[in-house]
C-alpha cells in the first residue's frame, strides 16, 4: 500500500482542493477502512454555499459512506479484512445526560463527521470500531452509502410510535420524504400520502410504493387527506419540507388530537399558528439523526426488499470531480435525489 492518499478539503465556500496526506495507522480500538462510495446530502450543499450555521473551513466533508475493512487495531475483534461496512458519523462525549440515558444522538457536545470534525472524503479513513457497522455482502456499495440517510427516516418513523395500521401524510417528496414514505410502509403503515409541487418527485414516490402522491399546486392538502384517508384524515403528519407553508398546512389540517413530526430543518425562524396547535391539542414532535438500532433496521429493510434505494440514485461522479457533483445538484435541483461520489469505481 502507498503511504500517501488523496483527501478532499473544502477550504472556503465553493472551493474544493485535494491534498496528499499520510494514510492513517489505526489506533488499538480503530479500524482502517478503504472508502468506496460517498453520498452527497442537503447539508453538504449548505456547507458548499457557506450557509451551514455550524461548520467552519477548512473541512473535509463526507458522512454518507460505504467502505471495506483494510486493517484492524490491536484490540478490535469481530471484523475481517475486505468486509463491507458503513460508518455512523456521530462523535459524542458519552458523559452528558443524553449520552448516559441512551440518547447519544442528542449529545450536548455532538460533532458530526464532515461538519464539526473531519469527514470521510478520502481514500482511507481510520475510525473507532464502535462507529463501524457491517453491511451484508449482498448489498452494493451504492446502497451501503445510502444507509445513513435511510437511518434518518427510520428514526423519524419511530418517533411516532407503532405505525402498524396507521395512516401517514408526508409533506415534501425529496430524498428524505421518499425514504420516509418507504420506512413508514416497512413499519406497517396502512396508507402513506406524500405531497410536493414537483410531478417528477411525486412519480418517483409512487414508483417505490407510496400509496398516494398529491401535487399541492393542484389540490388542497386538507382535501387530499380526506380523499385519501376519509374524514378522520391522517394519524400523523411528517413535515419533510420545513417551511412556514408546509408546517402551516400541517397545523391547519391535522386531525384534532393527532401528531405532527418535524423532520426537516427550518432555514430561519418559523412563523406558525401556535394558537391552532394549542386549541386542537396537537402533539408537535421532532426528530434528530439516528442511533445504531436505526442502522440495523435500515439494513434489514433493504435486505428484505421493503425499501428500494436504487431508484433514488441520480448520478455518479468520480472523486476528482467532487465539485462537479455540487454544480450538477445546483443545476438539477428538482430531478436530483442522491448523487454518489465514486472513490474506487473499479469495485462494486
Amino acid at each position: 500500500m502507498n503511504k500517501k492518499m488523496i483527501q478532499q478539503v473544502m477550504t472556503a465556500p465553493k472551493k474544493i482542493e485535494f491534498r496528499n496526506v499520510e494514510i492513517p495507522e489505526p489506533e488499538e480500538n480503530q479500524i482502517l477502512v478503504k472508502i468506496m462510495k460517498i453520498g452527497v446530502c442537503g447539508s453538504d450543499i449548505h456547507v458548499y454555499h457557506g450557509t451551514h450555521p455550524f461548520t467552519s473551513y477548512p473541512i473535509t466533508q463526507g458522512h454518507e459512506v460505504s467502505a471495506k475493512v483494510v486493517k484492524l487495531g490491536a484490540k478490535v475483534t469481530g471484523f475481517t479484512a475486505g468486509q463491507k461496512v458503513t460508518i455512523e458519523p456521530q462523535v459524542y462525549c458519552g458523559k452528558c445526560y443524553p449520552c448516559t440515558h441512551g440518547k447519544y444522538n442528542l449529545c450536548e457536545n455532538l460533532k458530526v463527521m464532515g461538519f464539526q470534525t473531519t469527514g470521510i472524503a478520502s481514500e482511507y479513513f481510520a475510525v473507532d470500531a464502535s462507529k463501524v457497522t457491517p453491511l451484508p455482502e449482498s448489498m452494493s456499495f451504492d446502497e451501503g452509502a445510502m444507509i445513513e440517510p435511510l437511518a434518518v427516516t427510520i428514526h423519524a418513523a419511530k418517533r411516532f410510535g407503532d405505525l402498524e395500521g396507521k395512516n401517514v401524510a408526508i409533506l415534501g417528496a425529496g430524498p428524505i420524504g421518499i425514504l420516509l414514505a418507504q420506512s413508514c410502509k416497512a413499519f406497517g403503515a396502512a396508507g402513506v400520502m406524500i405531497t410536493d409541487i414537483s410531478d417528477y418527485r411525486l412519480k418517483l414516490a409512487e414508483q417505490v410504493g407510496t400509496d398516494f402522491a398529491v401535487n399541492t399546486k393542484e389540490k388542497d392538502f386538507g382535501e387530499a387527506m380526506v380523499t385519501c384517508f376519509g374524514p378522520d384524515k391522517a394519524d400523523v403528519i411528517y413535515d419533510c419540507a420545513g417551511n412556514d407553508i408546509t408546517m402551516g398546512q400541517a397545523i391547519k389540517y391535522a386531525r384534532k388530537g393527532s401528531t405532527i413530526i418535524l423532520v426537516a430543518v427550518f432555514a430561519g425562524m418559523a412563523t406558525v399558528d401556535l394558537a391552532v396547535l394549542n386549541d386542537h391539542e396537537l402533539d408537535l414532535n421532532t426528530t434528530m439523526m439516528y442511533r445504531h438500532e436505526d442502522y440495523v433496521d435500515a439494513i434489514r429493510f433493504v435486505e428484505e426488499g421493503k425499501i428500494q434505494l436504487k431508484p433514488l440514485m441520480s448520478e455518479h461522479f468520480p472523486f476528482a470531480r467532487y465539485q462537479d457533483a455540487y454544480e450538477y445538484i445546483d443545476q438539477n435541483r428538482e430531478t436530483t435525489m442522491k448523487v454518489l461520489i465514486d472513490i474506487d469505481p473499479s469495485e462494486e
